[in-house]
């Protein structure tokens, strides 16, 4: 068996494993390590590789920049943070039709800007404003599809962990990539909020109103949100400015938040204990998914398997704008059955040396920049796309008195709000880029 055959019929047995259930970082471990060992035909060749590469994988200064943003959104999840946006959005929005829906979807964009989860922006979200939501009588279906909407903000507001990996493996500029989100990331929150002012228009009874809250009282709520802001500002600010290197500036917003929410009486001894474990689990689990796709695509690297898919896609002649389609299209179908951290650590080795090779009539690095942003929109658009979005299992996990199917129907409204942003963001580039200098 050729090397080039060995690296293709590795693809169906780590999608035999992954739907065998077993974690996806061990799968691409066991693949890596299986490869590695047939391709490099002995036993020694073999281990000195991979204590090659799982020395060069985990002594990457960038990598430091995964704990430390995973500190951050910790210790404002665990703070309080998250109600003190949600108060705010619901005192500004709450008396509006479907206001606590867009409230709700307002202050997951807040908090996203501090987390950089979306499976904990969910999470978090969920706990605070899905009660409110019942209680103001919002239909179970269209609360639940609401959260596990607003929760993909989380990984697209900068600043985010996928997008970290994503510079990392395509050799980008972090801050950039982050004011690249920016603006996709805004329009993500007013399409949903815009989805919502449709949606109880034709459903009515799916929502329920609240009273008014007077200025004064919104006011205040405002103002006890300058934490957020001041850290977003900081981290995102401080990072394009080179005040700070990106690892800098995520160690500047742990502490920053962690001082915040000492100071504001929400930080003990064991919110700050829980933090730090939270973060440790979290981290191992990221770092032992980069060290699987690390040995995975090692493997490829060595079988020439992205190399001759990059030369066979040139050789069919399909316009770049074809190409890009059919890959977005692929990591919506795979988003729902993956989480984003593993397909961005498992295609993009793939997938970026082709888009890499076609002509958008842009800069090489414009094209990283907005591929990077497509990929993390279409990935997170699978979170919540039915049969199984994992968004809409954690958060009926959370409310299991709502049936999965009625929150398959309402969900829909708001992937078809994603597909829209995905088409804009593709036929206008610019919207994406021009923040970029």
């Amino acid at each position: 068996m050729s090397m080039l055959e060995m690296g293709y019929l590795s693809f169906p047995v780590l999608l035999l494993m992954i739907f065998l259930r077993a974690p996806i970082g061990l799968a691409m471990f066991l693949c890596g390590i299986g490869g590695l060992y047939f391709a490099m035909g002995g036993t020694n060749m073999f281990m000195a590789r991979l204590k090659t590469e799982t020395y060069s994988t985990f002594s990457s200064y960038s990598l430091t920049i995964i704990p430390m943003f995973l500190l951050m959104g910790q210790f404002a999840t665990l703070s309080g943070m998250s109600s003190a946006l949600f108060k705010a959005a619901e005192s500004w929005l709450g008396h509006r039709k479907g206001g606590v829906a867009m409230a709700a979807v307002g202050a997951c964009a807040g908090f996203g800007a501090i987390c950089g989860s979306s499976l904990a922006t969910a999470a978090t979200m969920s706990r605070v404003a899905l009660p409110e939501l019942r209680r103001y009588g919002y239909s179970g279906g269209f609360s639940t599809a609401t959260l596990a909407a607003g929760g993909t903000l989380g990984i697209l507001i900068p600043p985010s962990v996928i997008l970290v990996i994503y510079a990392i493996l395509t050799e980008q500029n972090i801050a950039k990539l982050f004011l690249a989100a920016f603006v996709p990331g805004l329009l993500a929150a007013l399409g949903y909020i815009a989805t919502i002012s449709i949606y109880v228009r034709v459903n009515p009874d799916a929502a329920g109103t609240r009273p008014a809250v007077p200025y004064a009282e919104r006011m205040k709520a405002l103002l006890d949100v300058w934490p957020v802001l001041l850290i977003f500002a900081l981290v995102v600010g401080g990072i394009y400015l080179g005040w700070f290197t990106p690892t800098e500036g995520a160690a500047v917003g742990a502490a920053g938040t962690g001082i915040i929410a000492l100071l504001s009486g929400s930080l003990s001894w064991k919110i700050f204990v829980d933090s730090i474990i939270a973060t440790a689990t979290s981290t191992a689990m990221i770092f032992f998914i980069i060290l699987g796709a690390a040995l995975y695509n090692g493997f490829l690297a060595l079988t020439q398997v992205p190399q001759e898919l990059s030369n066979w896609v040139v050789s069919l002649g399909l316009s770049p704008w074809m190409v890009l389609s059919l890959i977005l299209f692929f990591y919506l179908v795979f988003g729902c059955l993956m989480d984003s951290l593993s397909m961005i650590l498992l295609t993009i080795p793939i997938f970026f040396p082709v888009i890499s090779a076609l002509d958008f009539g842009m800069s090489a690095e414009h094209v990283a920049i907005w591929f990077g942003i497509l990929v993390l929109i279409v990935v997170e658009v699978g979170l919540i796309t039915p049969p199984v979005g994992m968004n809409l299992f954690i958060i009926n996990a959370m409310d299991r008195t709502t049936p999965m199917m009625e929150t398959y129907r309402s969900v829909l409204w708001f992937v078809s709000s994603d597909i829209l942003r995905v088409i804009l963001l593709v036929l206008f580039p610019t919207i994406t880029l021009f923040l970029i200098p």
